[in-house]
């Protein structure tokens, strides 16, 4: 064991992370370091498994791991889609589940059905992009905004949004609904091509372990 290098995962910040954290526990993979709110350490070790872990931003998640800087990633399938990096997707994780949608005022419904050119507001240009040109055909502007996209339609910045939708209630309250469902999102273990042809055996093992575990644990 004590040849073995150390797989190294990059863990998106907040919720997500916790949730991992709890699945690996559950599989047997611990870091208590990991959980100290106060240590400033931005690496983490398990010794004994040769494991490193450290935390990113969603967004950076699959850069590191397309340049091999993590072996694994944990990350939302939004932030795959966004990103569009040369990595392998190998598992969903089940949790952090919701879904992506394009979202405005019920008056933008025909809009869409009659495949009028408007103009898209969102975080994730490269998701609606690929929504409207190559799913639906349809010509759209595509403005991008990095704070609360509902405001968009209110002021008139476009006729819809493209973001993430979980429960609807901040849709509700702001007379917006959800039009269509581009596609359903949760976490999902992201792996570098090369660590996976160097290092199967171990990563397919912790795959089927998750795998199982996510399954019925």
């Amino acid at each position: 064991m004590s040849d073995e290098r150390y797989l190294t995962f990059a863990l998106c910040k907040g919720r997500l992370a916790r949730k991992t954290l709890e699945l690996f526990e559950k599989v047997g993979i611990t870091c208590e370091e990991i959980n100290d709110p106060d240590t400033r350490k931005l690496i983490f070790v398990n010794e004994e498994l040769k494991l490193r872990f450290f935390l990113a931003k969603g967004p950076d998640v699959p850069t590191y791991v397309e340049y091999g800087a993590a072996d694994i990633g944990i990350v939302g399938k939004d932030t795959i889609l966004e990103e569009n990096r040369k990595i392998y997707e190998v598992l969903d994780l089940g949790f952090g589940k919701c879904r992506m949608c394009v979202c405005g005022p019920e008056s933008a419904r025909e809009l869409l059905n009659s495949q009028e050119r408007i103009r898209v507001a969102t975080k994730y240009p490269n998701i609606a992009k690929d929504y409207f040109y190559n799913q639906k055909n349809q010509t759209v502007e595509i403005i991008k905004l990095n704070g609360s996209i509902e405001l968009a339609p209110i002021v008139g910045l476009s006729e819809v949004i493209v973001d993430i939708v979980e429960t609807g209630s901040t849709l509700r309250e702001n007379g917006l609904v959800v039009l269509e469902e581009v596609c359903p999102l949760s976490a999902r273990v992201t792996v570098n091509p090369v660590s996976m042809r160097m290092e199967n055996a171990r990563i397919t093992e912790l795959l089927e372990k998750l795998s199982s575990c996510v399954g019925g644990c």
